[in-house]
């Protein structure tokens, strides 16, 4: 399939470079005030000898006169002989060509006959200018689809990306709430049942709702509360927590599980670690494409496993805004005992 769009990308390269090969060469013989349809007429009876020429010798003999596997001097000596070959090829090919135009009442004089060096001086230009036109169009389209292969390349590099960053969050994700499930179990409480219904509905969202590019930030939000819920099971009511959620559009795409780490770290690396009086104060707004997620948690002390452990959400989500925004601000900081969270996405910014 591939194959095809490029022969077919390829063939209509030509067409249109000949088709402006064509254009240029009315107007340059539209001085002798010839009928328009001999004026057409000779243009393309001398487009299709420039046409075969010029494919030729860009697609099949050049290619093969430099190759980066010959020497330079081979190059050098093949390259000067390639050009010899279609300078004559342009100038008494083309006159031949010609001359079996009018024989066959194809191509019409359109002033007297000039002498043979005249006539060759008069289809040097046109060749000339075929030439010129070819090798500038020819170029032009190998740098593009130089650019165009490389921006897929890109592209398909930062899909891989994502895709690999996406299959960590999502262990790292259900071997945490795992955790707090099996701290249940050992404690033998009641809420342990439903702790695991709530886990199901969690897995079954990772499995079935975040196949694809793209969520509603509304099902993102639905998850968070889940997720909040079946943490909340661990706490009696030694935690404050406080949850905000202002959006002004429900149907607005967001990444799935892109805010989960923010939400996820505040409990696993704070608030869990917090001996006295843990709380944890959740902000999140979206106004006009603009995503403000503000989170306060309490922290007791950071200790090397933990910040091992943060490194593997957050990381994860700095390197995805990096990929899927150009225009984000995501700050964290410690003050004392309390942790600060602020995350902004332009969404228009989405690349």
């Amino acid at each position: 399939m591939k194959k095809i769009i490029k022969d077919i990308a390829h063939r209509n390269f030509y067409i249109i470079t000949s088709l402006l090969v064509l254009s240029l060469g009315i107007l340059g013989t539209m001085m002798y005030k010839g009928p328009f349809l001999h004026v057409l007429l000779n243009n393309l009876w001398a487009l299709s000898y420039s046409i075969v020429l010029n494919y030729l010798f860009l697609e099949h003999v050049w290619p093969f006169v430099i190759n980066k596997k010959k020497s330079l001097l081979q190059n050098i000596l093949g390259g000067i002989l390639a050009l010899f070959v279609y300078i004559l090829l342009c100038s008494f090919g083309l006159y031949v060509w010609r001359s079996i135009g009018i024989q066959s009442c194809v191509y019409h004089p359109l002033k007297v006959e000039a002498a043979f060096y005249g006539e060759l001086e008069n289809i040097m230009r046109y060749s000339t200018m075929a030439f010129f036109v070819f090798v500038i169009a020819k170029h032009i389209y190998t740098h593009v689809n130089l650019w165009q292969s490389a921006q897929k390349l890109r592209i398909e590099k930062q899909e891989a990306e994502l895709n690999f960053l996406k299959s960590q969050t999502n262990p790292h994700f259900l071997f945490n709430t795992l955790n707090n499930i099996y701290t249940l179990a050992i404690e033998k409480s009641e809420q342990t049942p439903e702790s695991i219904m709530r886990l199901s509905k969690l897995l079954r969202y990772m499995l079935y709702e975040t196949l694809g590019d793209n969520n509603t930030i509304e099902q993102e939000v639905a998850i968070i509360n889940d997720y909040i819920a079946l943490e909340q099971l661990r706490y009696d009511h030694t935690l404050t927590l406080t949850v905000n959620i202002d959006i002004d559009n429900l149907k607005q795409l967001l990444p799935p599980l892109l805010l989960i780490p923010l939400v996820e770290n505040a409990f696993k690396h704070g608030t869990s670690e917090t001996i006295t009086d843990p709380f944890i104060d959740i902000s999140i707004q979206l106004k006009q494409q603009q995503l403000y997620v503000h989170i306060r948690n309490s922290v007791e002390h950071v200790t090397e496993g933990s910040e091992t452990a943060e490194r593997i959400g957050i990381a994860n989500l700095k390197r995805q805004l990096e990929l899927l925004y150009t225009d984000y601000d995501l700050t964290l900081q410690q003050k004392n005992a309390v942790f600060t969270t602020t995350l902004h996405i332009n969404l228009n910014s989405h690349v």
